[in-house]
């Protein structure tokens, strides 16, 4: 697949956000919020930065790998794999119906290109792809293993444990991104259950390797995840920080919990799409 530049993931990321728009409104179902804040990172990873196939097979062997931990975005991720050419972009008009592949957490047994693992109950990806990027170690298969996890799963006890699995055993091509939007379904994580703003101390104290970025910035994210292939292989997994805004960049949706879970209405998904340019064609 033809690696993208910044300009042109930008493209990218603003007609998957379309799709997202149009798919939840289209089952008045789904999570926008995170999806849409998301965007920039996953058409970074799939366009840019990952050695994938679109000739999928779960082995995964010779190849990096993607792990969604907080699949309730599955719109953005359904998108991505659409239109890097897992399977027909058309598809996308089946989100969330009855009997089809696309549900509202990414599931296995519908058999749909690009979705390693069903991800319906939050906090195990990371267990998952520490599993995984394990597994290439001893397999010598020198590629590497990616999560995308969401700032309200580190609730979950889980991530702790895999974290100190992953350190313990220097699964060292194993790269977590932790979308820190400080929003979660029942309000901020800060009310909720604070992290602190000491996340990348934690983690760095159980002996990982810190990145930030910023998820809104392409070039950044271009770099920071070059940043992180070029550590890996020295003996600590990596964890980068990134910062998002929920709902980003519609005006209405961003920066609040409100959107976590919320299909837009009629007008409310003409007023979203009047804000981002379609750049490859509306399914």
């Amino acid at each position: 697949m033809k690696q993208l530049n910044a300009q042109e993931i930008s493209g990218l990321s603003s007609q998957i956000r379309r799709d997202i728009l149009r798919m939840v409104h289209g089952c008045k179902s789904g999570h926008p919020g995170g999806s849409l804040g998301c965007a920039d990172f996953l058409a970074t990873l799939y366009f840019n930065t990952m050695e994938h196939q679109t000739n999928f097979n779960m082995d995964g062997v010779g190849e990096d790998l993607f792990f969604l931990s907080n699949g309730h975005i599955s719109p953005v991720f359904y998108s991505t794999l659409a239109r890097a050419g897992y399977f027909p972009v058309e598809e996308l008009k089946t989100f969330r119906k009855l009997n089809t592949r696309l549900q509202g957490h990414p599931t296995t047994h519908e058999h749909l290109p690009g979705i390693r693992v069903a991800s319906g109950s939050l906090g195990q990806g990371v267990s998952v792809a520490a599993g995984a990027a394990l597994s290439k170690k001893l397999n010598h298969d020198k590629h590497l293993v990616y999560v995308l996890m969401g700032d309200g799963e580190i609730e979950e006890g889980q991530n702790w444990e895999a974290f100190m699995f992953a350190a313990h055993n220097k699964i060292d091509n194993l790269i977590v991104t932790i979308d820190f939007n400080g929003q979660q379904i029942d309000g901020s994580t800060k009310d909720v259950m604070g992290l602190g703003d000491d996340i990348a101390d934690k983690l760095k104290a159980f002996g990982w390797e810190i990145l930030h970025m910023d998820g809104h910035d392409v070039q950044n994210i271009i770099d920071t995840m070059a940043k992180a292939k070029e550590l890996s292989g020295n003996g600590k997994s990596i964890f980068i920080v990134m910062k998002t805004e929920m709902g980003y960049p519609v005006d209405f949706m961003m920066g609040s919990h409100k959107w976590h879970g919320v299909a837009p209405n009629d007008a409310e998904l003409a007023n979203a799409l009047s804000q981002l340019p379609e750049t490859l064609g509306d399914y």
